[in-house]
């Protein structure tokens, strides 16, 4: 599933090209594209006919685009193949495109926005924007905390509440609730970068320690950002349909079996969570006494 870099990247890349363009029309291909909308694919297209769309935001893994002249945004979820792709209008068609949004960009003319998604996890919705104490956030994404590129982000006051968990530190990074963005690729690289074992309750960790875990994870997305995303297939690509190269950084996700590039130790990869977990075992011991996963 696309990680906080990922729709940032994309976020990026669509801002020139919906920021102030006008909706001249809303094709729903396939109407399960648009299972988060409150409606039909009628009521989705009419949403956004005529508006303008404002410039678009994003937090942890959601995006959205305000529509200006009402209370809503179009919130874009890409699940785990979503992509958001802009195309001049006449472009060879896209694979598993769901929905299509034919735009008039001021100084450009005419684009199109086309959403495609091939596991049809993802999808669109005009949502109304509701008050946080963080900001106007879409209705479905309020819960979300904050995540750790955000200016606003409290890296302290997030470090005292992950030393109040029990659970450990790899389920909690990866609790929206705690903080956004964070999915396994990312979690498995901060802490091989921390060199903490994915199990460790957050409640053995010190406030220096989870602080320097917060700012481990902050270096690892930031890397992400600077090199486009982490590309494992053709399902992540940026709006111009090109990959991300951060898979050639990686420390530890889908290292197993492979050399630490610290130690030299060979990385395992061991079920967690219905999932898997990839550590080093001299760098990331597991800590005394745990016995479970």
């Amino acid at each position: 599933m696309p990680e906080l870099p990922e729709v940032e990247v994309v976020r990026a890349g669509l801002a020139p090209a919906v920021t102030g363009a006008r909706v001249e029309g809303a094709e729903v291909l396939d109407e399960r594209s648009i299972s988060r909308h409150d409606g039909d694919a009628a009521a989705f297209e009419g949403a956004l006919l005529g508006r303008a769309l404002g410039v678009p935001a994003r937090r942890g893994k959601f995006l959205w685009i305000p529509v200006e002249g009402t209370a809503d945004a179009l919130l874009i979820h890409l699940g785990m193949s979503g992509q958001v792709l802009v195309r001049e209008p006449g472009a060879p068609a896209d694979r598993h495109t769901r929905i299509r949004l034919l735009l008039d960009l001021p100084g450009h003319g005419p684009l199109e926005v086309r959403f495609a998604d091939q596991r049809l996890f993802g999808g669109l919705a005009v949502r109304p924007l509701v008050a946080t104490a963080t900001g106007e956030v879409p209705d479905q994404a309020a819960h979300i905390a904050l995540d750790p590129v955000d200016a606003a982000f409290d890296a302290s006051a997030v470090a005292r509440r992950l030393r109040q968990r029990r659970q450990g530190v790899k389920a909690a990074l990866l609790d929206q609730q705690l903080v956004s963005g964070i999915g396994n690729i990312y979690a498995d690289e901060a802490l091989w970068r921390s060199r903490l074992h994915y199990a460790t309750p957050g409640q053995r960790l010190t406030q220096a320690r989870a602080l320097a875990l917060l700012a481990d994870v902050r270096a690892v997305l930031d890397q992400a950002l600077a090199e486009g995303g982490t590309s494992f297939d053709a399902q992540y690509v940026n709006v111009n349909g090109q990959a991300g190269y951060f898979e050639h950084s990686l420390n530890a996700y889908g290292r197993g079996g492979q050399p630490c590039r610290r130690c030299g130790a060979l990385m395992v990869r061991e079920a967690w969570a219905n999932r898997g977990s990839t550590r080093c075992p001299r760098c990331q011991r597991r800590p005394r006494g745990l016995t479970g996963g």
